[in-house]
């Protein structure tokens, strides 16, 4: 199995679930972790924190899989390629779930072909725009939603996934 890296963003949980959410990342990974956590002033009572790891590839799926069940958290999971697995961002809201992406070498969402198909379809029965359902399959919804959050917590400690030089 590939060893890669990434990072966990919490962009906002209550103090109460904070605890727990150590307790589930710790879970994934089989050891206790300690998350450092600072206030986010988006959100009254609310608190964020990074957490940078390295671990087998599939590991930001476990951490998403662990998390979503706990619904007033927003956060994101990254992953880097590995030999063989592409790279992956997942996304949580409580208003719009889970969102998964692939990302390419150069940091582009990937969207496979039978995703377009599925949008392009549903748009021809009137079901969907298809601006709307291309702008979901990029992950703009998310981004929207999420932004305010990742704004608020400018000040707050930068890890880079990698440095490319």
């Amino acid at each position: 199995m590939s060893t890669t890296r990434g990072v966990l963003y919490i962009h906002a949980a209550p103090s109460a679930l904070c605890p727990h959410i150590e307790w589930g990342v710790g879970g994934v990974f089989g050891t206790p972790v300690r998350l450092d956590w600072i206030p986010q002033p988006a959100e009254r009572a609310a608190y964020r924190t990074e957490y940078a790891w390295t671990g087998p590839s599939g590991t930001a799926a476990r951490l998403t899989s662990t998390l979503k069940g706990w619904q007033r958290i927003r956060f994101e999971a990254t992953e880097e390629a590995s030999p063989g697995v592409e790279a992956h961002r997942y996304a949580y809201t409580p208003s719009l779930g889970v969102m998964h992406t692939q990302i390419g070498l150069h940091g582009d969402v990937v969207v496979p072909e039978e995703r377009i198909k599925h949008a392009m379809l549903m748009a021809g029965l009137g079901q969907q725009d298809l601006v709307d359902a291309l702008n979901e399959l990029l992950g703009r919804p998310w981004d929207a939603e999420l932004e305010p959050f990742r704004y608020a917590g400018e000040g707050a400690p930068v890890r880079w996934l990698h440095k490319v030089v």
